[in-house]
């Protein structure tokens, strides 16, 4: 099969799917659903290429996961898969949605056998339940249902997807062109996943393991006076606030630190550089939903965060417990599982002499157990 790429299509925003994780990004044991799918396609095929496409923001975490050809992906599956198509050298493609998670090998072996026999080839289901269009019934012997993978002509995908049409899927397109369009028999197996209760429906899924991850996060900023002091989310009553190009919460910005460290995401500055202008003086507790949101959609889930303030002024002792109760909030953690620790430097150093304050923090995430929600 050195003449056929593979493209799998994992850059979708789920927003049908109601759970705070993207589908693509439900663990299959220890991998996400992605990358379970690509090995899947991989064991079943010597594929030329295997081209991934995913959200921009999520393509440098995909390479942490594989060795694959990852592409952005656009604001629509056609645009997703064009972008993928400019990679593709090979005279022939196969597409295949992620969302198509549980791959049939016969079903498989029926549209790759027939490779050249047409210009797409489409594996399809007849309709078994009676049929209405525009409150009519139709004649459900002439309805077929169309699935993926579908295998076609490379070049005339790319030129058929290039005009100024939207289609739903590669065959419409190819139809649409003027290309024949091939169809065999699709399998049930071949369900797509697109609401939380298709997922009982899926007999290849592997519940995710239980497995944690650790991450360390520290910051330091600076004494500004005149500006307002805010930690851990929690306003604080003093002459000085943070020098720093957000509103300098250290606090916050040692967690973001540690939850991006337990997820494998890079640093705070990667994320929010403080060269953009979109973060000057931002509020840092959006910052960190920010990170969960990414996190959480890239399939893991907060479970504990303990955190060390190291600070000579301002005393802190009354103002542990409100920034524990706030993180607790913004993490979606009870406050016994979130600790905040206050300790001085003992009169040494930048912070015994009063010029700035230190934080240091760990966290722990889990993989998001989407079985129980089956």
């Amino acid at each position: 099969m050195n003449r056929i790429s593979l493209i799998l299509l994992a850059a979708g925003s789920s927003t049908r799917f109601a759970l705070p994780v993207k589908k693509q990004w439900l663990y299959q044991g220890e991998i996400p659903l992605w990358l379970h799918v690509a090995r899947a396609f991989e064991a079943a095929g010597d594929f030329r290429d295997i081209i991934i496409t995913g959200h921009p923001d999520e393509l440098e975490y995909m390479r942490q996961f594989a060795d694959y050809t990852f592409v952005p992906g656009g604001a629509s599956r056609q645009a997703s898969l064009l972008n993928a198509l400019n990679q593709v050298q090979s005279e022939w493609v196969l597409v295949n949605d992620i969302a198509r998670c549980c791959l049939d090998r016969e079903m498989l072996r029926r549209v790759l056998s027939r490779c050249g026999e047409a210009d797409c080839i489409v594996p399809a289901l007849p309709a078994v339940d009676t049929v209405y269009e525009e409150g009519r019934p139709i004649d459900r012997e002439k309805i077929r249902l169309i699935q993926t993978p579908q295998l076609s002509r490379a070049a005339l995908l790319r030129d058929a997807l290039s005009r100024d049409q939207e289609f739903t899927d590669e065959s419409s397109a190819i139809h649409a062109a003027g290309g024949k369009v091939l169809l065999v028999e699709g399998s049930a197996k071949a369900r797509k996943l697109t609401h939380p209760q298709d997922l009982k429906h899926l007999e290849c899924l592997i519940p995710p393991a239980a497995q944690t991850f650790t991450g360390f996060g520290m910051d330091i900023h600076a004494f500004e006076p005149g500006k307002p002091m805010v930690l851990g989310g929690v306003s604080v009553d003093a002459p000085v606030g943070f020098k720093a190009h957000s509103d300098g919460d250290v606090a916050i910005h040692a967690l973001i630190d540690a939850l991006l460290g337990a997820a494998g995401m890079g640093d705070i500055g990667e994320h929010f550089p403080d060269t953009d202008p979109r973060w000057a003086g931002a509020d840092s507790t959006r910052l960190l939903q920010t990170v969960l949101e990414r996190i959480q959609g890239c399939g893991l889930t907060p479970l504990h965060a303990d955190l060390t303030i190291i600070a000579q002024v301002p005393r802190l002792g009354p103002y542990k417990e409100p920034i524990r109760r706030k993180l607790a909030r913004l993490l979606g953690l009870s406050p016994a599982r979130v600790n905040v620790k206050a300790t001085t430097a003992e009169k040494m150093g930048f912070i015994g002499r009063e010029e700035g304050v230190a934080v240091q923090a760990v966290a722990t995430l889990g993989i998001y157990d989407w079985s129980r929600k089956v």
